[in-house]
């Protein structure tokens, strides 16, 4: 059912071009997946989504596990018939939480007892748990339960929570029946090289139909982030994605495509619109800044999303000032907009043999 193909890699860097076929359709890549935490890309309509190019989105394992219950949505037909998605999805373990969750949660080798952040109830996720929910979901890639080390962490701990993650992801293998669902395993190793190596190399091991990369944009320096990407990246099979998890910015897609990385998720284009942040052209917009209030020029001129050919910048500033929730999908549109074009750009530069040329641009606007 899943099958990935990569047609070319870029003269100068290390970035590829491929794609890979799903049991819900064809996706190009490098790619960006809008991330659709609670079953729904925050202040968008799936219809809007098709129609900004989008060809892939990430969904929560464990969000969805609590509210509406992953049984609910498995009466349902599964997660693409309850939210009317009809393309690839990819839902992520829970894994993240047990980083993000941690004031709530306790690790051992069975699995993570949590807390909800819902209502406080206890939960107990193992990797066969996790496994179990992504089959009741349905999504077309589903992915490993692991640790995401977080930073800073000592080689001691990074060393077993590591080899912790690779013994989930054996359970996370045998766990898995459905035949139609591919599954990545994930690489951790916090940031030491040779721990990234060692885990790059057991988790191939095992055998998976993608690799993604965790434990990466934690709050280290991106020096730092793109070092260890790259280093992981290098111990990846070629004939397999990859997969970058949870960045990142404009600039970041660019430099990790460049050092090897073919998929990556984010919520900064979704969270930063609904805060009044903007990516553009000619760099961010803050639109809440009194000197737009009176600028009645497009956001973006290179820009043809709706929110550019239909407002202005001091339109889109009085409904953020005045918190109407139109200025969530104007902005939302936007920042979509400019993340799937800017990938569209990067396969284009990679195709041309540009790609170094893109990147040194992006630098000027974003670093």
């Amino acid at each position: 059912m899943f099958k990935f193909k990569l047609h070319k890699k870029d003269s100068t860097t290390k970035a590829r071009l491929g794609e890979f076929t799903t049991p819900h359709g064809v996706v190009q890549t490098p790619i960006f997946m809008p991330v659709g935490t609670n079953a729904t890309v925050k202040a968008m309509m799936v219809e809007g989504l098709t129609g900004l190019g989008a060809e892939i989105i990430l969904s929560n394992t464990y969000h969805l596990y609590l509210r509406p219950g992953s049984d609910i949505v498995r009466k349902a037909g599964g997660l693409h018939k309850f939210m009317n998605w009809d393309k690839p999805i990819l839902t992520d373990s829970g894994g993240f939480q047990v980083f993000s969750l941690g004031q709530l949660r306790k690790i051992s080798e069975a699995g993570v007892k949590f807390r909800s952040h819902i209502d406080g109830a206890p939960i107990f996720l193992t990797p066969e748990k996790a496994i179990e929910i992504q089959q009741d979901l349905g999504a077309d890639i589903i992915v490993c339960f692991d640790e995401c080390t977080p930073y800073p962490s000592t080689f001691e701990y990074t060393k077993n929570s590591m080899e912790l993650t690779h013994r989930w992801a054996k359970r996370c293998k045998d766990a898995k029946t459905r035949d139609d669902q591919a599954l990545f395993g994930i690489v951790q190793g916090g940031m030491y090289k040779d721990l990234r190596e060692e885990s790059a190399k057991e988790i191939v091991s095992i055998g998976f139909d993608g690799y993604a990369i965790g434990g990466l944009s934690v709050g280290e320096t991106k020096d730092l982030m793109y070092e260890m990407t790259e280093v992981t990246a290098g111990f990846l099979p070629e004939d397999k994605p990859r997969y970058l998890m949870g960045v990142g910015t404009p600039l970041d897609l660019v430099e990790c495509i460049s050092r090897g990385i073919d998929m990556f998720d984010c919520v900064m284009p979704t969270r930063n619109a609904r805060n009044g942040t903007l990516f553009t052209s000619k760099g961010k917009v803050a639109i809440k800044n009194a000197k737009y209030a009176e600028d009645f020029s497009s956001l973006d001129d290179e820009c043809i999303c709706v929110t550019c050919k239909n407002y202005t910048k001091a339109y889109l500033r009085h409904i953020w000032m005045a918190k109407e929730i139109l200025s969530y999908n104007l902005n939302t549109i936007h920042n979509l907009t400019y993340y799937l074009n800017l990938i569209k750009r990067v396969r284009s530069s990679i195709e041309d043999g540009s790609m170094n040329k893109l990147r040194e641009e992006l630098k000027a606007i974003y670093s």
